[in-house]
C-alpha cells in the first residue's frame, strides 16, 4: 500500500518512543529509515524497525546513549557507542568532527559498540550540509564470500563519499558486495526471487531463492575488485575501531547479540586542498551532457538517482508491504 512519508515517520517515532527512546533520538532514527524508503532503499528502511524494537526490548540497544569520545590525536577520536542507536552515535560523532575539521583540515572518528547505522548516504550528506567532504565506512556480519570462495567471510562493508560541489552534491553510497543482505531480506519479505548471480546457498551453489541466500553468502561486486575493496574496508575499520572481524560480528541482523561491528567517519575541509569546490559542479554537468549509450537514458552522476526517487516518493507515497505496515502500526500502538 502507498503511505505518506509523514505518516510513516509518525508511527515509526511512536514505536521508538514507546520503548523509552528519547524523542530527539527517535526522530533521528525514524528520519534515517524514512529517507531510505524515499530513496528506493527499503532494505535499509522501516523493515529494520521491528528488529530494532526487539533489540531495545532485549537491552541490546540503549534508548538514550550517544557515545563517549576519547581524543587520540589533534583531529582523531575513538568513540565507545555505549550500545546507542547507530544514527544517534554517528551524528554526534559528525558534530564533534565538524567542529575540528576546519581547524585541522581533516578529522576522523572510529566507532565501536554502536548499533546499525543504516544508509551511509545520510551521513555524508550531513557532512556536505556543513560544507565538508564526508567519508563513512562500516562493517557487518560475515555475509560475503571472497573471490574464488563460497563461504561467508567478509561483511558487506559499504563505503560512502559526499563532496560539496557548489550545486547538487556528489553522493556515492555503495556496498562492496553485489547487494546488501537487507535487499535479500526485502525479496524474502515480498516473495520475490533474486537474480542468480547475487548469492550462493549454504552448499555454495548459486540460488534465486532469497530464503536460501540468507543462509549462504553474497557475491562481492566486480569479483576480485569488490573483494579487494571489501577486505580493505574490513581491515581499516577493525584496525582503527578495534571491532571484531566479520566471522565474529553479530548484532546488525539479529536481536540476540551485542553489535560489535565498527564504523569510521572522516570529515575533510575542502579549503585544505588546492581547488576546494571550484569547478566541480561544471565538471559534473559535462558528465551528464556527455554522449549516452542510450539517448533515452542520459548519463547520470552518483546521487542523481536517489534525489529523483525521493522527489517521486514524496509526491506519490512510499509503497509499503501490507504485513510490514500492520506490524509497524501495531508497534506504534504499544
Amino acid at each position: 500500500m502507498l503511505v505518506s512519508a509523514g505518516y510513516l515517520r509518525e508511527i515509526a517515532e511512536k514505536a521508538l518512543v514507546a520503548q523509552e527512546v528519547a524523542p530527539s533520538n527517535a526522530r533521528l532514527q525514524a528520519d534515517l529509515l524514512i529517507e531510505a524508503e524515499l530513496r528506493g532503499l527499503p532494505s535499509h528502511g522501516v523493515q529494520r524497525l521491528p528488529r530494532l524494537i526487539a533489540r531495545l526490548r532485549a537491552g541490546l540497544a540503549h534508548p538514550v546513549a550517544g557515545g563517549k569520545a576519547r581524543r587520540t590525536g589533534s583531529g582523531a577520536f575513538t568513540i565507545d557507542g555505549e550500545r546507542g542507536l547507530g544514527p544517534v552515535v554517528m551524528m554526534r560523532a559528525i558534530e564533534r568532527l565538524a567542529a575540528v575539521a576546519p581547524e585541522q583540515g581533516i578529522a576522523l572518528a572510529s566507532i565501536r559498540n554502536a548499533n546499525h547505522i543504516g544508509m551511509l548516504a545520510y551521513y555524508v550528506e550531513a557532512a556536505v550540509e556543513r560544507g565538508l567532504i564526508g567519508i563513512v565506512m562500516t562493517t557487518s556480519e560475515a555475509l560475503v564470500h571472497p573471490y574464488g570462495g563460497t563461504q561467508a567471510m567478509l561483511g558487506t562493508n559499504p563505503i560512502a563519499i559526499g563532496i560539496p560541489t557548489g550545486a547538487e552534491p556528489f553522493v556515492l553510497d555503495i556496498a562492496t558486495s553485489r547487494v546488501s543482505m537487507g535487499k535479500i531480506h526485502h525479496h524474502a519479505l515480498t516473495g520475490t526471487p533474486i537474480p542468480d548471480d547475487w548469492a550462493v546457498d549454504a552448499d555454495g551453489h548459486r540460488t534465486t531463492d532469497p530464503e536460501a541466500a540468507q543462509t549462504g553468502a553474497i557475491a562481492p561486486f566486480g569479483d576480485a575488485k569488490g573483494y579487494g575493496l571489501g577486505l580493505g574496508v574490513e581491515l581499516l575499520v577493525a584496525s582503527l575501531a578495534g571491532s571484531a572481524f566479520a566471522p565474529e560480528v553479530g548484532g546488525t541482523l539479529d536481536a540476540i547479540n551485542v553489535a560489535n561491528k565498527g564504523d569510521i567517519v572522516i570529515l575533510i575541509d575542502p579549503a585544505a586542498g588546492e581547488r576546494g569546490s571550484s569547478g566541480l559542479a561544471a565538471y559534473l554537468d559535462r558528465l551528464r551532457a556527455s554522449r549516452a549509450a542510450d539517448p533515452s537514458r542520459p548519463v547520470a552522476v552518483p546521487g542523481d538517482g536517489m534525489r529523483a526517487r525521493r522527489s517521486r516518493a514524496l509526491a506519490d507515497g512510499i509503497d509499503l508491504p501490507d504485513p510490514l505496515h500492520e506490524e509497524i502500526r501495531a508497534l506504534s500502538e504499544g
